[in-house]
């Protein structure tokens, strides 16, 4: 040690936490060791001194939204000693990372830049490694190169290569300049979160009214956040293309998810990429867990909280109290009743009627799945026909036209394929359609082709309900045979053994004439006001109302169409069949 070296000199940077005083290993464990860590010494690596999420012209600890942070001065006094920071301080997130989960089995990744235009110098982007143990990561190992993907310097540890994911960072570093650092992480929430919708067809993850909606920059308490959600591919440099699409769709969002995979987030600091980070898995957890509850994350509440304008024709967000059937629960509904605040189910009662779209099964199913199989076979399934078996079916589709209907340019009554295709493009809902579709669909199920969808709580529902001697019948416009096959090559397996009756348009009528209910309920023995009927559509409930169905219950789904607010006020909702359980 140099005689000016003085181990005492507690103002001399360098030294050491203690400067000498203590064994550095034994410095934490000390009162003043601790005293003086936590009072002058961050924990992280910083580049600058001191940083903000509030940062911005104009904005103040009051600000509803924040959109750029703020930090201090540089803390490196050159480039070289900027870049062994950097190096250094990415593989400490990664570290930090792999402690929460987000980046286990060598997955994740992170990528800072530094210079740039406002420093008068090139940037120099760092890029973690590719296929390395993140809790072992050293700065040694890390990537520098420039904006057009050059090496400047390679790490000093042999045999690596760059991150899969450096294509994806220069995607954001292209298209948001203010960028300066993006994080990937296979965060198990936000995989789970692309999942959200069981069809997996969804392009974006909605969420509003949560807190943690202020730390992902852009958004306030009571903003509607949009995700994009992006396909995944075999390997990450194939999502460059639809990255590039959904950073440019979304600018208020500062994230994208990969389907099953994971997501891509960024901020104008390091700091800032890291605070979302952790903002967006709190947002994703919570939406998951808003899933299990029967809520969508996306609804706007009605009632309960903070609002600008009580006027709103959105659903209410808010998981409503169930007192459960058949005595599960100790209360007399009747004052709840009028209020009209939670569904309502009599405790002697027997018998459940359900609706299939938005109810048990996902709407888009049926539009996105079922009606596709019919147009895509259904030129196979037309020329298998024997001549009369054609003209029986010609005769029948023809039948159920409209004087009207037959009149339009775009259909021509003696061609199977064109008067079938009219009704579908039409959403005709017709006796001899729904027929046909029904012997289609049993075809695609028998081979394998179709699996009926239907929400998880579903089943649960329905071993609840058998548990408990209520009988559970179904109501759609699809086929009572197109219902068997759903329910009978479900996801979840065959199901029809917990289904007590089957209705359609044929065995009962129009949904939306108070009539059919009336037939149901001589079917089924019972009178209308002993019938409990749920569904997702409001002209439904409506005419069950009208013929005495008095309980009367809005299926809230996501995909289903909004509320009005006359609906919203008139029904009690809810967000899962279980809460039919009281669960």
């Amino acid at each position: 040690m140099d005689e000016t070296d003085d181990p005492m000199d507690r103002n001399k940077p360098g030294s050491g936490w203690s400067n000498g005083d203590i064994a550095p290993q034994l410095f934490p464990e000390t009162r003043q060791g601790k005293l003086q860590l936590y009072s002058s010494q961050r924990r992280w690596l910083h580049l600058a001194h001191g940083w903000s999420r509030v940062g911005g012209e104009g904005s103040t600890e009051f600000s509803r939204r924040t959109s750029f942070s703020n930090q201090g001065a540089k803390i490196t006094e050159d480039a070289d000693q900027e870049a062994r920071s950097v190096r250094a301080l990415i593989s400490q997130l990664c570290e930090t990372f792999y402690r929460f989960g987000w980046a286990t089995g060598t997955g994740g990744g992170v990528s800072i830049r530094v210079g740039g235009p406002e420093e008068g110098r090139p940037w120099r982007v760092f890029v973690a490694p590719s296929g390395i143990q993140k809790e072992d990561m050293i700065g040694d190992d890390i990537f520098e190169l420039d904006m057009d993907r050059n090496v400047v310097v390679p790490p000093k540890t042999s045999g690596l290569r760059q991150s899969a994911c450096t294509p994806l960072w220069y995607v954001v570093y292209r298209n948001r300049p203010t960028a300066k650092s993006v994080i990937h992480t296979h965060s198990m929430y936000a995989q789970l979160a692309t999942l959200l919708d069981p069809t997996e067809t969804s392009r974006v993850l909605r969420i509003t009214h949560l807190e943690m909606l202020k730390g992902v920059g852009h958004h306030a308490y009571d903003d509607i956040l949009e995700v994009p959600i992006i396909d995944n591919r075999p390997s990450e440099d194939l999502l460059a293309d639809q990255l590039e699409v959904a950073i440019q769709e979304y600018p208020k969002c500062n994230c994208v998810l990969v389907r099953r995979h994971g997501l891509y987030v960024w901020g104008d600091s390091w700091e800032q990429a890291k605070t979302q980070a952790e903002s967006f898995d709190y947002l994703f957890q919570s939406a998951i867990e808003m899933k299990k509850l029967g809520l969508d994350p996306g609804f706007v509440p009605l009632h309960g909280t903070y609002r600008v304008d009580d006027d709103t024709d959105e659903p209410n967000a808010k998981r409503v109290k169930v007192d459960g059937w058949n005595a599960s629960g100790k209360v007399d509904n009747a004052r709840d009743l009028g209020a009209n605040s939670i569904p309502i189910l009599p405790r002697d009662a027997k018998h459940l009627l359900l609706d299939i779209e938005g109810c048990t099964t996902a709407i888009s199913f049926v539009k996105d799945t079922l009606f596709p199989y019919v147009l895509e076979h259904l030129d196979e399934y037309l020329n298998r026909l024997q001549p009369t078996e054609y003209n029986s079916l010609a005769h029948q589709l023809s039948e159920d036209l409209t004087a009207e209907q037959k009149s339009s340019n775009e259909l021509d009554t003696k061609d199977c394929a064109s008067m079938i295709r009219f009704m579908v493009k039409n959403d005709l809902k017709l006796a001899s359609l729904k027929a046909l579709q029904g012997k289609m669909w049993k075809s695609g199920y028998e081979r394998g082709d179709l699996k009926g969808h239907v929400y998880s709580d579903v089943v649960l529902m329905l071993q609840w309900m058998q548990s408990h001697g209520v009988k559970v019948s179904i109501y759609s416009s699809g086929s009572v045979q197109a219902q068997k096959l759903l329910f009978g090559y479900s996801t979840h397996g065959d199901l029809c053994e917990f289904l007590y009756q089957h209705f359609d348009i044929t065995t009962s009528g129009n949904k939306k004439e108070p009539s059919s209910y009336a037939a149901i309920c001589e079917t089924l023995e019972i009178s209308p006001s002993d019938l409990v009927f749920c569904s997702d559509a409001e002209a439904e409930l409506a005419a069950a109302k009208e013929a005495g169905v008095e309980r009367s219950i809005m299926s809230i789904r996501p995909g289903n169409a909004p509320l009005t607010a006359q609906g919203s006020k008139a029904y009690p909702q809810v967000f899962s069949l279980l809460q039919l359980c009281g669960m």
